[in-house]
């Protein structure tokens, strides 16, 4: 009601993803700054007759001055993407309490599949050069298949007997990828095969509706490959993000609270234990399906050594630093997990051009290219007890991990929490 946004009248305004206006307005202005990243300032346009009042997007400034640069935009693309695949894990891990460490293998699976259905066979391997609203939804199904598969024995574990058998299926993926049954669908093992294109197409014929392969012009809009890319990612996590966040909500979405509470009592309750594992178990893997698909999409070529055991545990960090369980944890995980990299290496290298004042001096102390004493190390090569950016990124990997399941288990959701309800007390702090 206005002026009482926690008074609701009915079940159905309680239950809105987002129960109040100010929400939507917020959400509703997020998300027109998230479409309109890969564009630029507007400015005046003098070259169409009459429309000189018309604001032309082309060549200015971006509108956010680093994300909307192209190295950001094909970052922030990857983000969308590890956003897909998070809700999957989380609906499998943080909502229905399933551990899994084999989410790379499902992502592999969907790789494969869309890879094979998408682009064209060769002298030594298999495809079919179909359109991407063939390959996509089917590299979900195959990976949902599979999970459907490995599930009955999967459900039957707990804990870490579960961990450890989903593991086994990330060294299982890499295998088969490097066999020669594999290769026809990767590609060789140390090559891989280039992957099918994002162009959009209704069948095979030559001239796509909407070509993302090149740089072009929407309307009055100049946008480059990589702006056309991250609109297509854009519009998929939206969809999927939305599709976790029903998920959660539907009858389904309970009997997987209940389960992973108290799985017992759930089943006591009548909720059918094996048939909603194998459901979270589907469903998770059709996710991971889609995602692998976008991965390689992104990525232009095909590696099974690309879906290992690392992957695996980044999507566990970002359950972790995010918050498990809840949707907005998987967004958050998934950006700082893979942007936190980014971040350290340009803060790196800003410090690296400072000469003078407080800024240099932290510099000179800890970053060296072999000579002095500082611990991080710019160089090509990291001789002796240096570690590169990239090794100090894993440490800090690790580090945080540790942090935040020592001392706050719900992840940055966690953080939130505190602090909304720190202010809802204000300034009562019993």
């Amino acid at each position: 009601m206005y002026k009482r946004p926690n008074l609701y009248t009915s079940y159905e305004s309680e239950s809105q993803i987002l129960p109040t206006w100010t929400q939507k307005a917020l959400m509703a202005f997020f998300i027109i700054q998230l479409f309109l990243l890969p564009f630029s300032i507007p400015v005046l346009n003098d070259d169409i007759p009459g429309l000189s009042w018309l604001p032309l997007i082309g060549d200015g400034i971006p509108l956010f001055r680093f994300l909307g640069d192209g190295e950001w935009i094909r970052a922030s693309t990857k983000v969308l993407m590890l956003i897909v695949a998070a809700h999957g894990l989380n609906l499998l891990s943080g909502v229905a309490g399933q551990v899994s460490l084999g989410h790379a293998f499902f992502m592999g699976v969907g790789a494969c599949t869309a890879t094979y259905l998408g682009s064209a066979s060769g002298s030594t391997t298999w495809g079919h050069s179909l359109p991407i609203w063939v390959w996509l939804p089917g590299a979900g199904v195959a990976a949902a298949l599979i999970g459907i598969f490995v599930s009955p024995v999967a459900v039957k574990l707990r804990g870490l007997y579960l961990a450890i058998v989903t593991l086994g299926l990330v060294f299982l993926g890499i295998h088969l990828g490097n066999t020669s049954w594999g290769a026809k669908i990767a590609g060789p093992p140390a090559l891989g095969r280039k992957a099918p294109e994002l162009d959009i197409r209704l069948w095979k014929e030559e001239d796509p509706l909407i070509n993302m392969s090149d740089d072009g012009r929407w309307l009055w809009f100049d946008i480059a490959e990589e702006g056309k890319r991250y609109l297509l990612y854009l519009v998929l996590a939206i969809g999927f993000t939305l599709l976790a966040k029903n998920l959660i909500r539907t009858r389904t979405g309970r009997a997987w609270q209940a389960i992973r509470d108290r799985d017992i009592a759930a089943e006591v309750m009548g909720i059918a234990e094996f048939r909603y594992k194998v459901q979270a178990f589907a469903i998770s893997s059709f996710f991971a399906g889609v995602a692998g698909a976008l991965f390689v999409g992104l990525s232009g070529q095909t590696l099974a050594t690309d879906f290992g055991l690392f992957l695996s545990v980044e999507f566990i960090a970002i359950l972790l630093i995010g918050g498990a369980g809840t949707t907005s944890g998987a967004i958050v995980g998934a950006f700082l997990i893979y942007m936190m990299p980014q971040f350290v290496e340009e803060a790196t290298k800003w410090l690296s051009d400072q000469e003078s004042g407080v800024t240099g001096v932290v510099g000179d102390t800890i970053l060296t290219e072999g000579d002095d004493l500082g611990f991080i190390n710019t160089s090509t090569v990291t001789p002796g007890w240096t570690l590169s950016v990239f090794d100090w990124n894993i440490v800090l990997f690790g580090v945080l991990i540790i942090v935040f399941l020592i001392f706050e288990p719900l992840g940055m959701y966690g953080i939130w929490v505190k602090i909304r309800n720190y202010w809802k007390r204000w300034p009562f702090s019993y």
